[in-house]
């Protein structure tokens, strides 16, 4: 169907990054686009063909299929497509049939680029990575949001100052908002009570609206932390109340940075690491969910993120390890401590059960068992009163089925090579993830070793564990939308756990198979299979982009349930995102979604 000038500019405007463009820019767009009509069922263009440009839906749908002909998407109105291939190489990186009557604009090689160079809005939109991270960050530069205190005490001005100090002595706090209604009409501080109150001697029933400070300096949750620095240095005050829209949502004080300042991976393990019971951890590990938020704050990318609070894990138990010798006494004969799951390849976010084992020396006795029972349990329980609680699925220590000699070790793992059914599957995906943490590291280096090389060696565990790979699928769903949680607690949002980092998980763990790689992270299993060749360097380039972006969305979600009060989880409503993250997010699931059907059919390198 021809499309008038003004038909065309209209639709631009309502599909970004175009609707950001200037008037002039979109006039002269309108007039360089193509428009094609595409029968049901026509191609629009096949993998490896030359692009002749972006294609932008105007009407209908479109289905894209990879090389193997496996349905990577179905896309409809204002949905944009080609781009990937187009400014990689120029080639098409998968097929695109017209799944209705469609009707599609086409933007030329050469106008996509002159906007690209001449415009961020469009250069953004089309640079599907991250980009690197600034940080990290100071408390000067950090927002207060990631500063203040949420709710803060608040009590009317009517109140008896007596009561208002017996609140904030019952609170552990230093100063109330005073508000009536929803409005702030100053603030009052211990200070304020001993200094008029108490000092000048005043009627027991003075309320708190005579001590208080009438209309406080406030400032909103936008400002940064040198605001803060700057009031409380230029007034003289330790407290400044925070409002948004008139509302207050949170104060901060001098107290509140100091905490920041003393908040970081580093002071934590030193706490941990002198900690005397389970107990006093806790108290340091609740310190996690705001560290999680000063690191994504600080600007630092989610590996290293992740790497530091597995970091903080990692103590906890080899101190509880300790805690427990000290309690049982010595060890009958040498024991190794591993870890699993998201700790065992480093990568730990605001939310973690514990996946564990115990590998024992080969001397050891039936006796001697009693003894790694106890110091299990001890660390197990130390653990989950840390918050990493026991796993669902029971792959802990304390399981007398992972706690047992190298030598039953090395019978698990070639039962599970020869004999690869549904459950040798399943737990050779978790035990190719093992990370020493505590004990005598040798007793591992030998069978892990064996282990890679007999698993690689056999073709049918390696096929069988591919096909494991590929239950956890992205979201994708049809026609630009998500295929979100249907029903249940979670129901219309995304799982950026099962649904998002662990189809990358388990696809570097298969990379990791077939090149014989000794990693256990996740990234790094990406880099190394793109050294050994097991990855091509344009595959893995791709596939990282893809799980840089869904990790760091993972933590971005965690991160603002943590500020806004809640518990840190991996289930994203898509409602909470723009529209230009949600597209960005859904390229990144396309991306997997090609790479394991790449894998599923014997391919294990894209192009």
């Amino acid at each position: 169907m021809p499309l008038s000038h003004d038909q065309i500019i209209r639709f631009l405007r309502s599909v970004h990054p175009y609707d950001a463009l200037p008037a002039d820019t979109l006039d002269k767009l309108a007039t360089q686009i193509e428009v094609w009509d595409v029968d049901e069922g026509s191609c629009v263009y096949e993998l490896g063909h030359t692009l002749p440009g972006i294609f932008v839906i105007y009407e209908g749908q479109v289905e894209i299929t990879d090389g193997n002909g496996a349905v990577v998407s179905h896309l409809g109105l204002r949905n944009s497509f080609g781009e990937r291939g187009l400014l990689k190489d120029g080639k098409a990186a998968t097929h695109a049939h017209a799944h209705t009557p469609s009707v599609l604009m086409v933007l030329p090689p050469e106008v996509v680029r002159e906007l690209i160079d001449n415009h961020d809005v469009v250069s953004k939109f089309f640079n599907r990575t991250r980009g690197e991270r600034t940080g990290p960050q100071s408390l000067a530069t950090s927002s207060i949001d990631t500063l203040m205190a949420r709710d803060p005490a608040t009590c009317p001005p009517s109140m008896p100052v007596r009561k208002a100090a017996q609140l904030m002595r019952d609170r552990h706090i230093s100063s109330l908002c005073v508000n009536e209604g929803e409005t702030l009409l100053g603030i009052a501080t211990l200070r304020d009570i001993s200094g008029k109150y108490v000092a000048d001697g005043m009627p027991e029933n003075t309320p708190v609206s005579a001590i208080m400070t009438p209309d406080p300096v406030t400032l909103s949750p936008s400002d940064i932390g040198s605001d803060v620095l700057h009031v409380m240095m230029e007034r003289g005050i330790g407290h400044i109340p925070i409002s948004e829209g008139g509302r207050l949502v949170g104060i901060v004080t001098q107290t509140d940075l100091t905490h920041y300042q003393a908040v970081n991976s580093a002071e934590l393990v030193r706490r941990i690491a002198h900690a005397n019971s389970a107990a006093e951890m806790a108290l340091v590990t609740a310190e996690i969910p705001q560290l999680l938020v000063q690191l994504v704050a600080g600007g630092n990318r989610h590996e290293i993120v992740t790497r530091l609070i597995t970091d903080i894990a990692d103590t906890a138990t080899r101190r509880l390890l300790a805690l427990a010798e000290q309690k049982l006494g010595p060890p009958p004969v040498r024991y190794l401590w591993l870890a699993c799951g998201s700790q065992g390849r480093q990568e730990q976010t605001g939310v973690s059960d514990q996946d564990n084992c115990l590998m024992l020396d080969d001397s050891v006795t039936d006796d001697d068992m009693a003894y790694f029972r106890d110091l299990a349990k001890f660390v197990s329980d130390g653990l989950d009163t840390c918050g990493y609680f026991y796993c669902p699925g029971d792959m802990m220590a304390t399981n007398p089925r992972w706690c047992q000699p190298v030598r039953i070790w090395r019978d698990y793992f070639k039962g599970w090579i020869a004999t690869p059914n549904p459950e040798a599957q399943m737990l050779a995906s978790v035990m190719f993830d093992l990370r020493p943490i505590g004990g005598a590291f040798e007793l591992f280096e030998d069978l892990h070793a064996e282990t890679l090389a007999a698993a690689n060696a056999n073709s049918i565990f390696v096929a069988h564990m591919i096909s494991n790979s590929l239950k956890h699928t992205p979201p994708l769903g049809l026609l630009r939308g998500f295929a979100t949680i249907r029903s249940g607690e979670h129901r219309n949002t995304l799982d950026l756990k099962h649904n998002g980092v662990v189809p990358v998980v388990d696809l570097a763990r298969v990379y990791g198979l077939q090149g014989q790689l000794t990693e256990a992270n996740t990234r790094a299993r990406l880099k190394a299979a793109e050294a050994a060749q097991v990855l091509s360097p344009s595959g893995a380039r791709d596939l990282l982009d893809a799980y840089d972006l869904i990790a760091e969305t993972r933590l971005e979600h965690q991160v603002r349930l943590v500020k806004s009060g809640e518990n840190p989880d991996n289930y994203l409503p898509p409602s909470t995102v723009s529209d230009f993250e949600r597209s960005h997010l859904r390229d990144a699931f396309v991306i997997v979604k090609t790479m394991q059907s790449a894998v599923g059919h014997g391919k294990g390198m894209l192009g």
